[in-house]
């Protein structure tokens, strides 16, 4: 969906929104999708704790990622949004609000992304 803003045409922004239990815990999905990018914020519960961005360079092969608010010792967000970004050649905002104590979750949280990107491209 295009919008006209000033004569300018620009993309609007849509709004995903899936759920999974994934390790007997409800995992929210919530993605914005924004011009050449997208917002992906993950969680149990409404909580933005971090923040993180991603996005490619011609001068590297791996995405350029940086922790834009939260814990620096929580790597999850940026590592998220560097795959990410790679994966789908876009800017990508992460926040990944779940607790990191069980790293089987981390991947099997990531694999129902790539399920979802695999599933509903045009959302990301």
């Amino acid at each position: 969906m295009n919008e006209t803003q000033n004569g300018a045409m620009c993309d609007a922004i849509t709004v995903h929104n899936f759920s999974e239990k994934i390790l007997e815990q409800v995992v929210h999905f919530h993605v914005m999708k924004l011009s050449g990018g997208f917002f992906l914020w993950v969680g149990s519960t409404p909580v933005l704790s971090n923040l993180a961005v991603s996005m490619s360079s011609k001068y590297d092969s791996m995405p350029l990622s940086t922790l834009v608010m939260g814990d620096p010792s929580n790597t999850a967000p940026n590592s998220l949004a560097q795959r990410l970004a790679k994966k789908t050649k876009k800017q990508v905002y992460v926040s990944y609000s779940l607790p990191m104590t069980d790293s089987s979750l981390s991947l099997l949280v990531e694999n129902r992304i790539k399920k979802e990107l695999e599933l509903h491209p045009e959302h990301f």
